[in-house]
């Protein structure tokens, strides 16, 4: 008699190695968790602890990854600075002051120029992709209109007369 298991054999080179050398070796593009579900399929426990433990690293030296930043440079007046900073919605934060307008008062109206530079993390969604990077699978128009949506939120929530620099390039890092 024989027995026919029918299970993907792509999967049964790395078990069938690892009983007869106890040692687990994958191709670069073998899925560990292919290999796990194998592992389970033939309820090989030393083999399952090994792919679990591999996993968990791989996820643990993920986790170790430093965040990602957006950074917007914004121009204001001296007069609208502390309002600006203070006002400042969630996820914002100060990074940088830039004079960049005359500090002479010739009249009641001249006053300093300023780029203030903020920074957001970016956080992933579990599958590892940013916001950012689904936004992709959408139109350009509707990636324009959410963008106009996010630019308008972000000058109400801070309340102030705030101007954009027109260079999108700039940015510090």
């Amino acid at each position: 008699g024989a027995y026919l298991i029918d299970r993907d054999p792509t999967y049964f080179g790395p078990i069938l190695n690892f009983l007869r050398h106890g040692k687990l070796v994958l191709d670069k593009d073998m899925a560990e968790e292919g290999v796990l579900e194998e592992a389970e399929f033939y309820n090989i426990g030393p083999l399952i602890r090994i792919i679990k433990d591999r996993m968990e690293e791989k996820d643990y030296t993920v986790a170790q990854v430093p965040p990602k930043h957006v950074y917007r440079v914004l121009q204001c007046q001296e007069e609208e600075l502390t309002q600006m900073v203070s006002t400042m919605s969630d996820g914002w934060r100060f990074e940088q002051l830039v004079n960049i307008g005359s500090s002479y008062n010739y009249g009641s109206e001249d006053q300093a120029e300023f780029l203030c530079v903020v920074s957001k993390e970016l956080h992933s969604s579990p599958h590892g992709l940013s916001s950012e990077s689904t936004r992709k699978a959408k139109s350009t128009d509707e990636q324009l209109e959410e963008q106009r949506r996010q630019e308008v939120e972000e000058v109400e929530v801070a309340q102030v007369p705030v101007r954009t620099l027109p260079d999108p390039s700039l940015s510090l890092q």
